[in-house]
């Protein structure tokens, strides 16, 4: 964001500060300024001149000799010049003997400018030069009336005919000013205009703001016998206004609006184009102008592209469209990209009798998407993109359409079309003035707080502060504080210690859980890895998913680094087997290792929701142990997260890249909470491991759940009364497992029954038949009040020798 101090000043009248001065107050007031540039830094002893006499030179065909008159006493200097345009009775800059100019005509702008000397050409003395627009730091694009290939000649501008002679040139073109560059965030859009940065200058040196008075224009007619419009896409356009100027006289604009565009580098076209910009310069709201002769039905309509849709844009420029693309159209057409730019098809011509004014909103991320999409970058674009506010459009408009009234521009028509169903309103802030204090650490006045921000326009009311739609970035106590910091001064406010109550810190009940699950399996030399949450879908190949496996449902990465990471896991399986792998191939011996990793889990593909994420401890490991040793881990990682009861393994685990023979399923309360098993050896050639591997998997949220209904526990004394144990061998069918034949021992074995341990597994075709083997168990009685009698004990055992006949397991005799 540029502006010049003149423009400024319009605002702020009473501001007389210097440019440096200006830059370090508004820096320290939060309206950062990166730097500014004097346009007459190299300029001096500059005035109008006025020619009396030409003579050709004695001894050059291209240099003509000038008398030229440097004040009202009618004193002459002789100056000699090569420029072709000049004549008698013209008036010209003169840089006079010792001045300085910025460059020159044909090299442009020189660092530190140029100083003019008194000397001679061609043996001719000359007292100084008549000076070109470039000389003078500028160009023909902000002065147009300026000659291309020679002398500005100032009285061929109406404007200037009548400058006095010896008066200071630069004050009459303007070039007494500074610009100003400012870093402005992107919260901060009423900053975007001159009349913002005005607000923020009259606050920062508490001067009074001076805003332009919009009277109320138009003639007796109505603007709706004119035009009509209707908005079919509403979230991409909240308001929409539009005013008629019939009678258009196209002119250059008068010079004191040249000046104002031309100081912040817009340069001047015509009346109509430049009250468009000054207006968006001065509110930083957009316009945009149609020949309303080419507007088909007298209609507007704002709605969505069609997808294919060409169109032809102001510059020249086909583009294709789609129907994320917001157009602004007649009866049959589109005739303007929304927010970006117009349509060549409705371009204002010099032949232009009746003119459609539009200031509307638009939505700022449709009109950025849709810019990229374009390959478009405008000045309009760059300002609807911040997300303007609504109630600025119709002050904008009517600002416009003043401007062409007093310029003589045409004539307004009365009434204006305004598209605006649900009108935005400020919000009310808390304003404490104690809360600011301690915020800050500082002890302002609650007056002093208040004055701060009814500077800002913002009012403050039974401890409230109404916040203006414009201040789109003023949303609760902390930044009414700021405000208050800004205008008293940060190099004003004490350092302090930070203050505060000590909180004591703590892992939450998930991170518990997490870290007791990782101290148990370090404790039984597990060491942690880490892999990455994406993986490629090949990994469902090597693990030999079937096509149809749930597993196989996986969320895809929208912008993957690669096909290796273009899935989000649904097991960390993959990872497991191929650190596994790169542990074989570097000559590890008896690895083990578990990761805590997050799996996720589609709702539905594609997504309509946030996926399931379920924190699951996945163990591998090859080398010393089998699979008793990872199921002994397994339970005791159940165990330490606060499962005390006795888990189930069953034989009904489906996983496709486990042994067929040699997997489980765990089972508390019914519900699955993990498994455990041997890799395939199919899989295992996949990831190129030629070593038995086996993985276990701990579902710790299905845990965390189970945790829930667990019963609060109870700790007991050492017993006092001594324990009864019977031992018990029983054949049975290879078939039948160890799991069943325990839950029919625990189910029948009553309340006494503390302890159940299998201590021999016996198989032998010769002793005990083909097909058979014999389990033996260890069991443990006792009762908390008494010593069981041997009577006791035996009525259990024979309930549990029913319960198991009735599965086909009998005594081992």
């Amino acid at each position: 964001m540029n502006t010049s101090f003149s423009w400024i000043k319009d605002y702020v009248p009473e501001l007389n500060v210097t440019a440096q001065e200006y830059m370090d107050a508004m820096t320290l007031s939060g309206t950062k300024c990166e730097g500014y540039k004097a346009f007459d830094a190299n300029l001096d002893k500059i005035i109008v001149g006025k020619i009396n006499k030409i003579e050709k030179h004695p001894d050059a065909d291209k240099l003509v000799v000038c008398q030229v008159q440097i004040d009202e006493e009618g004193t002459e200097v002789q100056i000699v010049t090569g420029a072709p345009n000049v004549k008698e009775q013209d008036k010209v800059p003169v840089v006079l003997d010792g001045g300085r100019v910025d460059g020159t005509h044909a090299e442009g702008a020189k660092e530190g400018g140029i100083k003019i000397k008194k000397g001679k050409l061609r043996g001719v003395e000359s007292f100084g030069m008549m000076c070109s627009i470039e000389e003078l730091g500028s160009d023909t694009n902000m002065y147009p009336d300026a000659s291309s290939d020679g002398i500005y000649i100032l009285s061929d501008n109406p404007e200037f005919k009548d400058a006095l002679i010896g008066s200071d040139a630069i004050e009459l073109l303007g070039l007494h000013d500074v610009s100003f560059e400012y870093e402005v965030t992107s919260n901060r859009v009423d900053c975007f205009a001159m009349t913002g940065i005005a607000r923020e200058v009259a606050a920062t040196f508490d001067l009074e703001l001076k805003l332009p008075e919009v009277k109320e224009t138009g003639n007796d007619e109505d603007v709706n016998d004119y035009i009509s419009v209707e908005v079919k896409d509403q979230d991409l356009c909240p308001r929409y206004t539009a005013r008629v100027v019939k009678d258009i006289k196209i002119a250059p604009s008068p010079q004191w609006m040249q000046r104002r565009l031309a100081s912040v580098g817009i340069r001047p076209i015509n009346n109509l184009v430049d009250i468009t910009n000054f207006v968006m310069e001065e509110y930083g709201q957009p316009m945009h102008a149609y020949d309303l002769d080419t507007i088909a039905d007298r209609k507007i309509v704002v709605k969505r592209a069609e997808n294919g849709e060409k169109f032809v844009t102001l510059d020249g420029i086909e583009h294709d469209l789609d129907d994320s693309m917001l157009m602004i159209c007649d009866g049959e057409k589109s005739i303007g990209i929304a927010g970006i730019m117009g349509g060549e098809n409705s371009m204002i011509t010099d032949n232009v009798k009746t003119m459609l004014f539009e200031a509307a909103t638009f939505d700022g991320t449709n009109i950025r998407r849709t810019g990229k999409k374009l390959g478009m970058r405008t000045d309009a674009q760059a300002k609807f993109e911040k997300g303007l506010d609504p109630n600025n459009a119709i002050e904008a408009m009517n600002r416009a359409c003043q401007l062409i009234e007093e310029l003589g521009a045409g004539t307004v028509v009365g009434g204006v079309s305004d598209f605006y169903p649900v009108k935005k309103e400020g919000i009310d802030v808390e304003f404490n003035a104690d809360k600011i204090n301690a915020l800050l650490g500082t002890d302002i006045p609650e007056e002093q707080q208040i004055k701060y921000l009814e500077k800002l326009d913002l009012v403050v009311k039974d401890g409230k502060v109404h916040v203006p739609t414009f201040r789109q970035d003023l949303l609760r106590l902390c930044d009414i504080a700021e405000e208050v910091a800004r205008f008293y001064g940060y190099d004003k406010i004490p350092m302090t210690l930070p203050k505060g109550a000590a909180t004591a810190g703590g892992l939450s009940e998930n991170m518990i859980l997490e870290q007791i699950a990782a101290d148990t399996c370090v404790s039984y030399g597990f060491c942690e890895a880490m892999t990455f949450s994406f993986e490629s879908p090949k990994v469902y190949d090597k693990l030999m998913l079937k096509s149809d496996d749930p597993m196989r449902e996986s969320i895809r990465i929208s912008n993957p680094l690669g096909e290796d990471y273009s899935v989000m896991r649904r097991s960390a399986v993959g990872g497991m087997l191929t650190s596994l792998a790169t542990n074989i191939n570097r000559r590890n011996k008896d690895v083990r290792l578990f990761e805590l990793a997050n799996v996720y889990i589609p709702h539905a593909l594609p997504l309509t929701e946030r996926p399931e994420e379920r924190m699951q401890l996945t163990m591998g490991m090859y080398g010393e142990g089998d699979f008793y040793t990872l199921k002994g881990v397994t339970d005791e990682v159940i165990k330490a997260l606060g499962l005390k009861g006795k888990c189930v393994y069953n034989n009904d685990c489906t996983l496709d890249y486990l042994h067929p023979g040699r997997k489980a399923n765990v089972y508390y309360k019914d519900e699955f909470v993990a498994y455990v098993g041997e890799v395939h050896p199919m899989v295992l050639k996949n990831f190129e491991i030629d070593e038995r591997v086996y993985i276990a998997m701990v579902d710790i949220t299905a845990v965390q759940k189970l945790l829930e209904t667990e019963d609060t526990i109870r700790y007991e004394g050492i017993p006092k009364f001594p324990a009864s144990t019977r031992d018990i061998s029983m054949v049975m069918n290879k078939t039948i497992t160890a799991g069943e034949v325990e839950q029919i021992i625990i189910k029948n074995g009553g309340k006494n029954l503390v302890n159940v341990e299998l201590f021999d597994v016996f198989e032998s075709e010769k002793v005990l038949g083909a097909g058979f083997k014999s389990l033996a168990y260890n069991l443990k009685f006792m009762a908390s009040d008494r010593t069981l009698t041997d009577e006791e004990v035996n009525a259990s055992m024979d309930k549990i020798l029913k319960g198991i006949e009735q599965i086909g397991v009998t005594l081992r005799k």
